[in-house]
C-alpha cells in the first residue's frame, strides 16, 4: 500500500491494538492470535496495530516479533482491515523492525518511543528519519513521554520524508497538539493515542482529530464501535451514557496499579471468553476481586446493548 493511500486509510474509521497470544509459558502463541483478529475484523475497525503498545511490543524478543507481523498480515489479507505494526526502542532495532514488518507484508509502522534516554529535537529528528528512510512503507510517529516532537521538527521530518504520513497524541498537551494541527494541516493524519482514548475523543473530535486508537476494541468491540459511531454523528446523549456507565468505572479499575491499561485489556479478552494467555512481566495481572468487578462492568454493559 503507498504511503498516501494509507494515510487516506487512516483519516477515517477507528482503529485498535491487538493484544498479543501467548500461551502457559508465556510464549507466542501463533493460533490464538490469528482466531482473535477472525474475531475482530468483522466489527469493522479501520486498522489494527500489530504488536504495538497494546499489544506488549516492549516485551517481545528474537523472531517473535516477525511471527507476529506475519501471522497478522496473513490473517487480515482478505479483508478490508489494515495492518501496521509498532516499531520503536533504540534506533538500529527499530530500523530492523521496520524492514521485518515491510518485509513481512505490513501496510505500515507506528514508531513507539525510543525508552528511557531524553534527547533533544536533532535527535528525535535524526531517530525518525533514520526510521523512516529504512523503508518504503508509511510511517505514524506517535508523540508520546521520551519522544516529545515540536511543530518545527514534524516539519523538518514531513518536508524530507514523504513516508511520514500520520502523527499519534499520546501526551494530552493541548496546546502543543494546535500548534501541531494547525502548523502541519492535511500533511498528516493525525490519530488521539491517550490511554482510554473514548474518554478524551470528544475533545480531540474538535481539534479536528476525529480517529483514535480503542483498546476496548479488544474486548468489547460492539460497544467500541458503537462509541466511535456516537462520537462521528455528534450523538452526546449517548456518548455521555456510555461514559457514564462504562468508561469512567472501567478508568477506576484501570487506575488501581500502574501498567494495567495493558493488564485490564488482556483480563477483559479472558472474561469474554477470548483469552490471550497472562502479561509479561514486568506487567502484572489483574487480582481476582479487580477480574470481578471488571466482569460486572462487562455483564452490565452486554446486558444493556
Amino acid at each position: 500500500m503507498h504511503p498516501l493511500e494509507l494515510q487516506k486509510v487512516l483519516s477515517h474509521g477507528l482503529l485498535s491494538f491487538p493484544i498479543t497470544d501467548f500461551d502457559a509459558n508465556g510464549d507466542f502463541n501463533a493460533a490464538g492470535y490469528a482466531k482473535r483478529l477472525e474475531w475482530l475484523a468483522p466489527y469493522g475497525a479501520t486498522a489494527l496495530f500489530a504488536a504495538g503498545g497494546t499489544g506488549e511490543y516492549f516485551s517481545l524478543a528474537g523472531d517473535e516479533y516477525g511471527q507476529i507481523v506475519k501471522t497478522a498480515v496473513d490473517t487480515c489479507a482478505n479483508t478490508n482491515v489494515a495492518i501496521l505494526a509498532g516499531v520503536g526502542g533504540p534506533t538500529r532495532m527499530a530500523i530492523a523492525h521496520a524492514q521485518e514488518a515491510e518485509r513481512q507484508g505490513a501496510q505500515g509502522l507506528l514508531l513507539l518511543p525510543h525508552y528511557l534516554t531524553e534527547a533533544s529535537q536533532d535527535g528525535l529528528v535524526a531517530h525518525v528519519e533514520a526510521v523512516c528512510r529504512s523503508v518504503d512503507i508509511g510511517v505514524v510517529v506517535y508523540n508520546r513521554a521520551q519522544c516529545r516532537l515540536s511543530p518545527d521538527s514534524l516539519a523538518k521530518l514531513a518536508e524530507r520524508n514523504p513516508n511520514l504520513i500520520g502523527f499519534k497524541d499520546g501526551i494530552g498537551d493541548i496546546e502543543l497538539m494546535v500548534s501541531i494541527w494547525r502548523r502541519m494541516g492535511d500533511r498528516f493524519s493525525y490519530l488521539g493515542g491517550l490511554p482510554t482514548a473514548e474518554v478524551y475523543a470528544g475533545a480531540y473530535k474538535a481539534l479536528g482529530t476525529p480517529v483514535y486508537s480503542s483498546a476496548v476494541f479488544n474486548f468489547v468491540p460492539q460497544l467500541a464501535m458503537d462509541f466511535y459511531h456516537a462520537t462521528a454523528a455528534g450523538d452526546t446523549a449517548t456518548t455521555n451514557r456510555l461514559l457514564d456507565e462504562f468508561f469512567l468505572p472501567y478508568l477506576e479499575i484501570r487506575n488501581r496499579k500502574p501498567g494495567y491499561a495493558v493488564s485490564i485489556i488482556k483480563a477483559g479478552a479472558r472474561l469474554v471468553g477470548h483469552g490471550a494467555g497472562p502479561v509479561r512481566a514486568p506487567l502484572t495481572d489483574l487480582t481476582a476481586a479487580e477480574d470481578e468487578m471488571l466482569l460486572a462492568l462487562i455483564n452490565k454493559q452486554q446486558k444493556a446493548l
